[in-house]
């Protein structure tokens, strides 16, 4: 194939005269129905010429525009002796083909693994990165198979979307509306026409509003003029069961792991990353079917931002961020280039165990949390201690369990006045939410909270929190709420928060409630996530609401307390309470819903204690 006009690009301001690499722009590269991948080569040079030989590469398939991406990332390893390729997604920028979310991905990413290994430059080996979507293109890839790919580091990659990622217990998570009201607006097909991409723009911009009028039905919105856009959303938003079409390769992994290929992998994850649960589950499912090493990093991060170590209103220390282009270059050294820099003698699991700081205000206003690394063998931890937190009628949360014959706490939920979202396991947020540690308190800076109060202040909100700890407690690992349920409705929502309390302070005297996970479950998803059953009003029913995984040291002085309600808004979307089919409704009713918490329906939280 004959290469476009190469640009020359300088390495630094030291070497202006004397260009680091030169760029192949949109090369077509075909895919196996006709449809041209519009994609960036990035190559080593001297003298503004390519170098002579064959160099390992380096993939990025993104939907964001590989004319911002790779610039960023590729002159850092094209100094390193690699081949750098960024390639828009099918139907994204400068791509034909009409995009579709993830499902196309491996397909398209095996014929540009096939098309790379026959480029005269190539020495047959390439390796992946990308985070976010990207990270799920990188899934997708080796999901398909594809000759020439030897490695790869997915960070915070979508993966088991159907599980507790695009759809979470059943709900929606409203974040991939944001997406698509921002995507549709920007490298859509339909964007590329000035007026129409105009109108796409002003609903973006009204995203709040929509938000507040779901649901998003057919040729209601603009989104009309972003058909795929729209006809995806609306598919997703409906489609609770997690069947077939979330398991599938692109969306899944845990249920695709067998068609995954056997090549080295290393996963980065966060504690408030949207994906953080996924990870989790990618990597015990590589660990256990692959030979090749894998292995995966955890730390105190939101969504995309490992080389940072403060997230929301927390700081976690200097220690918690990492250095991402060369935890990167030394994985692909390892796998590309035969380099013996030990990589593979690492630990298996590197965690951030949160907590243990001063818990002082820094000099950015925010609370020193604090944190360390560990180095670690397997996840879950085997020495983990699973051990339930019992709920109380009078709001105590205690490993005791309850003796009362009868116990139980009623509230209403009205899906017209939602617990707003302060924070937690978030991305797609701009202009909607809050991502990470956050305090459980509303103001103007939540934009649907009625007012300054804390979350706990409300009625729909139930407390359930220990006495003072006396010594502290580390929880690593997952967490499940395991509720006893009724209701008025036949069908309902039901959430959960786990929260470190901090003593009242001199520099936070009314305390600190930082939140640490949070989860739902749609009632009529209690038995199977594969299919829906209604509730008979009334009717008491065991429900299990897995939490996002996390790693924290509840000091001495401390609190451990669970939150429960039935929304989180507008990180789920809200149940209407009335039965109908998802993302169909016209109504919205209350429902009255009942936690019990007796000796025979003993309602708990199940923390992994890990002994001191």
């Amino acid at each position: 194939m004959r290469l476009l006009p190469l640009l020359c690009l300088c390495a630094s301001a030291l070497a202006q005269t004397e260009p680091a690499f030169v760029v192949a722009r949109n090369v077509m590269v075909p895919m196996r129905d006709g449809v041209r991948l519009a994609t960036d080569i990035y190559f080593p040079a001297r003298g503004g010429a390519p170098l002579e030989g064959k160099f390992p590469a380096i993939l990025e398939r993104t939907p964001y525009n590989k004319d911002r991406s790779g610039p960023g990332w590729a002159p850092y390893f094209i100094s390193r002796g690699y081949v750098c390729i960024s390639q828009d997604t099918r139907g994204r920028y400068g791509s034909e083909g009409v995009w579709h979310m993830m499902t196309d991905d491996p397909n398209d990413g095996f014929d540009t693994a096939s098309w790379i290994v026959k480029q005269p430059w190539s020495d047959g080996g390439f390796a992946t990165l990308g985070t976010s979507y990207v990270g799920g293109t990188q899934h997708a890839l080796a999901l398909s198979n594809p000759p020439g790919l030897k490695a790869m580091v997915p960070v915070d990659a979508v993966s088991n979307a159907g599980y507790h990622g695009m759809r979470n217990g059943g709900a929606f998570e409203l974040r991939f509306l944001n997406w698509i009201f921002l995507n549709a607006a920007g490298g859509s097909r339909a964007s590329r026409d000035p007026g129409t991409r105009a109108v796409l723009e002003a609903a973006n911009r009204q995203v709040r509003e929509y938000l507040a009028n779901l649901p998003v039905r057919k040729g209601a919105t603009p989104l009309r003029l972003a058909p795929e856009y729209e006809d995806w959303l609306v598919h997703a938003m409906g489609h609770g069961e997690n069947d077939a079409y979330w398991k599938q390769p692109g969306f899944g992994v845990v249920d695709q792991i067998g068609r995954y290929k056997d090549i080295p992998v290393y996963l980065i994850g966060g504690w408030y990353d949207s994906w953080g649960l996924q990870t989790t589950m990618s990597y015990m499912a590589l660990a256990r079917s692959k030979r090749s090493p894998q292995k995966v990093i955890l730390g105190p991060w939101i969504h995309g931002a490992h080389t940072q170590s403060a997230h929301g209103q927390v700081d976690f220390g200097k220690t918690a961020a990492i250095d991402g282009q060369a935890f990167r270059l030394r994985w692909f050294d390892r796998w590309l280039k035969n380099t013996a820099n030990g990589v593979e003698n690492d630990a298996p699991v590197k965690i951030f165990v949160m907590g243990g700081g001063t818990g002082a205000k820094g000099e950015d206003g925010r609370l020193q949390h604090g944190g360390a690394w560990r180095n670690e063998r397997e996840w879950p931890l085997a020495r983990t201690r699973f051990t339930p937190y019992y709920l109380h009628a009078d709001g105590l949360l205690s490993s005791d369990k309850p003796r009362e014959a009868a116990g139980r706490t009623t509230y209403d939920f009205d899906p017209s006045n939602p617990v707003p979202t302060i924070g937690g396991n978030i991305s797609s947020a701009v202009g909607i939410m809050l991502q990470g540690a956050w305090d459980q308190k509303c103001g103007e800076h939540i934009w649907n909270c009625r007012d300054s109060l804390p979350l706990s202040a409300r009625r729909d909100v139930l407390v359930f929190q220990t006495e003072p700890l006396t010594a502290d407690v580390e929880v690593t690992g997952p967490i499940e709420v395991k509720l006893w349920i009724s209701s008025s409705a036949p069908d309902t929502d039901f959430t959960a928060k786990l929260l470190d309390v901090y003593p009242p302070s001199r520099d936070w005297p009314g305390g600190f409630d930082l939140l640490l996970g949070d989860g739902i479950l749609r009632a009529r998803f209690r038995n199977s996530l594969e299919k829906a059953e209604l509730m008979k009003p009334g009717e008491v029913y065991p429900i299990t609401i897995k939490l996002y995984p996390t790693s924290n040291v509840f000091q001495a002085g401390h609190r451990i307390r669970v939150d429960i309600s039935s929304s989180n808004f507008p990180r789920f979307d809200l149940n209407p309470n009335t039965g109908e089919p998802l993302n169909q409704h016209r109504s919205l009713r209350k429902a009255v819903n009942t936690i019990h918490h007796d000796a025979a329906r003993a309602s708990h939280i199940l923390l992994p204690v890990i002994p001191r």
